[in-house]
């Protein structure tokens, strides 16, 4: 119930049916603003000035809980790295093995991420089998979009390469429940490495490897902050990206894919 629009209603002598045709909106309306819902912008300003007091005064901001206080006070940016090297190895095995619902990571290559831990795909089929969802999204190896990355960073064809090695990895978690591996065509700005609520972010930078740009770690604390728009782009890219079939694959030469008909 919204105390302070019936109170100055009734001071003022304005019927709710007045007020709605000011507003031009339907008496009923009226009747749920005074039944405590907020009106639309354009409506409480209007309402307002008819009635000659403060907007916030009739609809003052919501108190916040003291969790909701403490979650937008909490930084999300819980430190930086210079690059990725700069990441301790501990911290990639205490986000992976403390997963709890989903690991999701979004790269062109990703070679780092088995080589530099070689039961990475173990540990992955484990926490799946814990009810983690695993999602691993890499660039298509016969796509556009690693063709011109690979120029960017003069490396050319090789960038394909990397991607189907670092594939290679993965090809035993196709066949375990929970775990996804696809592959996308798109402009990547930077990789992506979610482990929960906690998201590892490498920026990318023209012509230089992912490597040598810098890591930022961070934590979700708003629904509205870096977090979930990094979070929110993983899922755009995710849902545009195409299964990996490995067996029904083989390299192209012009960036396109080409698919192997079984008999």
């Amino acid at each position: 119930m919204n105390e302070r629009l019936h109170s100055v209603l009734a001071q003022r002598g304005i019927p709710p049916e007045s007020l709605a045709e000011v507003c031009e909106v339907d008496p009923k309306t009226v009747g749920r603003w005074l039944g405590g819902r907020v009106p639309h912008a354009r409506h409480r300003f209007r309402v307002a000035r008819h009635l000659r007091v403060e907007e916030l005064f009739l609809w003052p901001p919501p108190v916040r809980s003291a969790r909701q206080q403490a979650a937008v006070s909490e930084p999300e940016l819980l430190r930086t790295y210079q690059d990725r090297a700069s990441v301790p190895r501990d911290i990639w095995l205490s986000l992976l093995k403390g997963t709890q619902v989903e690991i999701s990571v979004l790269v062109f290559s990703g070679t780092f991420f088995a080589q530099s831990n070689p039961h990475v795909a173990r540990m992955l089929a484990e926490r799946a089998s814990d009810g983690v969802r695993v999602r691993l999204c890499f660039g298509d190896p016969n796509g556009q979009s690693a063709a011109i990355r690979g120029r960017e960073e003069g490396i050319g064809d090789s960038l394909a390469a990397k991607i189907r090695a670092s594939l290679t990895y993965y090809r035993p978690l196709l066949s375990e429940a929970g775990c996804e591996v696809r592959l996308h065509d798109t402009t990547l700005y930077s990789s992506l490495f979610r482990y929960d609520n906690n998201l590892l972010v490498n920026p990318h930078i023209w012509g230089q490897p992912a490597s040598a740009n810098p890591i930022l770690h961070l934590r979700r604390a708003d629904t509205s902050g870096w977090f979930d728009n990094y979070a929110q782009s993983f899922e755009a890219v995710w849902t545009t990206a195409r299964p990996w079939t490995p067996d029904q694959e083989e390299p192209s030469s012009h960036g396109q894919n080409r698919v192997l008909q079984r008999p």
